[in-house]
């Protein structure tokens, strides 16, 4: 009993990465951007701790950015003042990791790419 709820869990955790991975564009950069600066990382052997945990939190909050578009949408159909501040908020809260996560890839690697190219 507990296994099948367990599985059934994932399975429904699958089906919302598969429709964020199809439906959002940002989606796929962002994991496209996440699989270089993991590579750069490996390259310049860096701490892939805070490249990866970076990462993973744009990745989180886009997938919420897209469920809160979704039940907005469903909710609010036509436009309305509150249903674009929701999502305004929520498209913010990604842009703001992805800045973050830009910092951390920067301040992680950066200066491992300037040693080794002898630039400090």
């Amino acid at each position: 009993m507990f296994i099948n709820k367990l599985l059934q869990s994932f399975g429904h955790a699958a089906n919302g990465i598969s429709y964020t991975w199809k439906n959002e564009l940002n989606f796929r950069i962002e994991v496209g951007l996440g699989f270089v600066a993991i590579l750069v990382s490996l390259i310049f052997a860096v701490d892939l701790v805070p490249i990866v945990l970076a990462s993973a939190v744009v990745l989180a909050l886009e997938i919420v950015n897209t469920s809160i578009e979704s039940l907005v949408d469903l909710v609010s159909p036509k436009q309305a003042v509150a249903a674009k501040i929701a999502k305004d908020c929520a498209a913010g809260a990604v842009m703001l990791a992805a800045i973050m996560a830009i910092i951390i890839a920067l301040l992680t690697i950066l200066p491992a790419i300037l040693l080794k190219f002898k630039l400090i």
